[in-house]
């Protein structure tokens, strides 16, 4: 198991992002939460199989349908994500 927490930039508010990725999540074995940040920027904490974050990640930046509004994406490993189960939109 890993976690990620990922800073997605570019029009990535008021554009059903969040809702976007909550909707993804779902075909993806992954836990987690999404939310906008003061600064413009989209958040997203996901815990799951390697393979199955790194595709879900891949899937938001690369195929969905808000692809196009990220300018870039920043991704790092955290530390595995206490006492969480599903996903959700945060804040």
């Amino acid at each position: 198991m890993i976690a990620k927490r990922v800073i997605f930039t570019g029009h990535v508010q008021n554009v059903g992002f969040r809702y976007t990725v909550k909707d993804l999540a779902r075909a993806f074995d992954v836990c987690g939460w999404v939310k906008n940040l003061p600064d413009g920027t989209v958040e997203l904490q996901a815990t799951g199989e390697p393979a199955e974050v790194n595709a879900f990640i891949k899937e938001i930046a690369e195929e969905s349908n808000v692809a196009h509004h990220i300018k870039s994406h920043m991704a790092e490993t955290i530390p595995l994500l206490d006492n969480t189960a599903g996903f959700r939109i945060v804040g």
